[in-house]
């Protein structure tokens, strides 16, 4: 028999996984997972090749009952490996540990328990309403799955009520509860999707619920009742993000992706990535073979990066002849911007040059320092590049006497098209915005899948992105303070709050640009 960890998923933010949770996601040869839980986690921490098996649907497409779950464990146990049992929220909350514990003892098998976030807490305090105040004595969790309850045992109206489940057990809840003796003006606040970028919370009275609650569409909602509801309006924090609930296009490899998407995230959007380019090696690797070569043997002064994809090449590069960083020993390295630093030195690589301004071959060309044929022993610079990098850097280098190699790395040819619904939502205005962090993901984008509707908002990262995006027929409505992946999203974010402080000034609702489909252009900010 295999080990079975039984972990908490969270309630489905992927942030308020446990660090054990991940650790053990990284070892696991099977993972077993809930309905809910979400393939993504596996695909973030777990290792290559790890079977993964679904315990909420059985092959007919009906939901597993709990014995059903059990032996599914039990068989994944009998394999030999270490399962993760991924269970929603906290596994000892409303779940069917109890069962699968039992099954597994009985066959024989060993097993711990992580704890996981519940929903219970984690779902109210992304809604913005704590489930206690000084004057609360006490919480009651129900999760009625459909059984009658008591609600006399929950009528104290110094308790705070949560209910777990559908629209249905909710109007039950209220229909009780109201029964027992809660006063209908009793507050109540009702969270779809919670701790998600779609979550939706709406608050109401205890005697004015009904309808909404059997309105909601059958996914799993959480109602907190009790005066704590009244402190959403001071204490949300998660629905009130600038970008909350925005779903962002960002045009770029997923490589280069990870630090936009994650700032994105930490500002409330969901960013979608749909690759504009693809690299690919040079069609001739001679003159790329015949640099690195001289790298090695002392031809060069300088080597300088100005994308990370030159850095990755050149790695590459090492790798297949058996030398490391250490063969940049006596060589001055230069890089275009940050993250190309931040690539050089997770190869153990600290730049020599950096530029603190505009982060480009331009500005990397303005903090280039001149050939001194005094203090430089030698003349010459290895640029590995694109195959349609501009002359701007080479034709500067060569006017302050530098002699430039610039070899193609790598070639950059236009990605497939994508898929035709993700076609359809940026031409139809299904994104609220769209970030482009170079010339070519614009020229790439339009010409793999048309131009954004006109009430997407279009961010650049500078000045040349943002003229090539009017180039193109689209007005520009956030430029970046600097050229920076960072300093972009940060743009958007403040053009984002902008919009909800005018909405709110204005008494109306706040609405994603894709809500409005408003066929003008905003101006930039």
């Amino acid at each position: 028999m295999g080990h079975v960890s039984f972990v908490g998923a969270g309630p489905g933010d992927p942030g308020l996984l446990t660090v054990r949770a991940a650790e053990l996601l990284g070892t696991a040869d099977v993972v077993v997972l809930d309905q809910a839980s979400r393939e993504d986690l596996v695909a973030r921490y777990g290792r290559d090749g790890v079977e993964v098996l679904d315990a909420g649907f059985g092959d007919d497409g009906q939901p597993l009952t709990r014995a059903a779950r059990a032996k599914l464990v039990v068989k994944a146990a009998k394999g030999g490996g270490r399962v993760v049992r991924l269970m929603d929220g906290d596994p000892s909350t409303f779940t069917s540990l109890p069962d699968e514990i039992a099954a597994l003892r009985k066959a024989g098998g060993a097993f711990d328990v992580v704890p996981g976030v519940s929903a219970v807490t984690a779902v109210p305090t992304y809604a913005g309403v704590p489930v206690t105040t000084a004057g609360t004595t006490s919480v009651h969790v129900v999760s009625p799955g459909g059984r009658a309850v008591d609600w006399t045992r929950h009528a104290d109206p110094a308790s705070t009520v949560v209910v777990l489940g559908t629209g249905d057990d909710i109007a039950a809840a209220a229909a009780g509860l109201l029964a027992a003796g809660r006063e209908p003006a009793t507050p109540i606040a009702l969270t779809s999707h919670g701790t998600t970028t779609v979550q939706s919370t709406t608050t109401t009275t205890l005697g004015e619920v009904e309808p909404l609650a059997t309105a909601i569409d059958g996914s799993p909602t959480t109602a907190v009742i009790g005066e704590v509801v009244a402190l959403r309006e001071q204490a949300s924090w998660y629905e009130t993000k600038p970008l909350f609930g925005w779903r962002v296009l960002v045009p770029r490899t997923k490589q280069q992706a990870g630090g936009i998407t994650a700032s994105l995230a930490e500002h409330g959007a969901t960013a979608e990535v749909v690759p504009t380019i693809s690299v690919e090696p040079p069609r001739t690797p001679q003159q790329m073979e015949k640099a690195v070569k001289g790298l090695v043997t002392g031809r060069y002064e300088w080597i300088g990066f100005t994308s990370v994809n030159a850095v990755r090449a050149v790695r590459e590069k090492f790798t297949e002849y058996g030398l490391d960083a250490r063969a940049f020993s006596g060589l001055k390295v230069a890089a275009v911007g940050g993250v190309t630093a931040d690539a050089l030195r997770d190869w153990g690589i600290e730049p020599d040059l950096v530029p603190t301004g505009e982060q480009s071959a331009t500005g990397l060309l303005e903090a280039w320092p001149p050939y001194d044929d005094v203090l430089d022993p030698i003349n010459r610079v290895f640029l590995p590049r694109a195959d349609i990098a501009t002359d701007t850097l080479v034709a500067g280098l060569q006017e302050n006497g530098w002699e430039v190699d610039d070899v193609t790395a790598y070639r950059t040819v236009r990605a497939a098209p994508p898929a035709a619904p993700v076609r359809d939502a940026i031409k139809t205005g299904a994104f609220d915005a769209v970030v482009f962090t170079s010339s070519s993901t614009v020229r790439n984008l339009v010409g793999i899948a048309g131009k954004p509707h006109p009430s997407t908002v279009v961010a650049c990262i500078g000045p040349a992105t943002a003229k090539t995006a009017e180039e193109h027929g689209l007005r520009v409505d956030v430029l970046a303070a600097e050229p920076s992946a960072d300093a972009l999203v940060e743009a958007l974010a403040a053009y984002g709050q902008g919009l909800r402080v005018s909405a709110a000034e204005a008494g109306e609702p706040v609405l994603r640009p894709s809500q409005k489909k408003s066929s003008a252009r905003r101006r930039a900010r």
